[in-house]
């Protein structure tokens, strides 16, 4: 008598949410192709508090944002999620600290969190600190390594000499 097999579980509302991430992704991936504009990001969010918002008096973040995500609209500003990349030059051009608040998500995984000017401005200059970490590391990957480039050097240019 063969063996039965045991009957799949099958979730259907863990497919539906995959299909409507992807039906998302690609809506998102097409509207910011329109403007012209390449997203970094996984995922992220953003939000404004109203109550500590001077946009009536700067205006200062939508000036900013290049993809037009933050608008004015009845007394208040509004954000497009859609058209939202997490930039972050809103909160380097807001006036006011913690007013807007952006959380992103990398493609390594890794969540960044920021809404003030110093610490995006921190965090920007930690990630371009670790590119150049990187970079000196593959010009130079130890002083062993360095020493054995540097040591061949000198015994062509001796038996060159000779």
């Amino acid at each position: 008598m063969p063996k039965q097999s045991k009957p799949r579980e099958i979730d259907a509302f863990q497919i539906l949410s995959k299909t409507a991430d992807k039906t998302r992704r690609k809506q998102r991936e097409e509207l910011l192709a329109s403007v012209g504009v390449k997203d970094f990001f996984v995922g992220g969010g953003i939000s404004i508090d109203t109550k500590t918002c001077r946009g009536i008096e700067c205006r200062l973040c939508l000036k900013a944002c290049p993809t037009n995500a933050l608008f004015w609209k009845a007394g208040e500003v509004g954000i497009i999620e859609e058209l939202c990349v997490f930039c972050g030059a809103c909160v380097l051009s807001c006036i006011v600290d913690d007013c807007i608040r952006i959380w992103r998500r990398r493609t390594t995984g890794e969540l960044e969190r920021f809404s003030k000017p110093r610490d995006f401005t921190a965090l920007q200059h930690g990630i371009s600190l670790l590119k150049r970490q990187e970079r000196i590391t593959e010009a130079f990957p130890s002083a062993k390594e360095y020493l054995k480039r540097h040591a061949r050097k000198k015994r062509r240019k001796k038996t060159a000499d000779r």
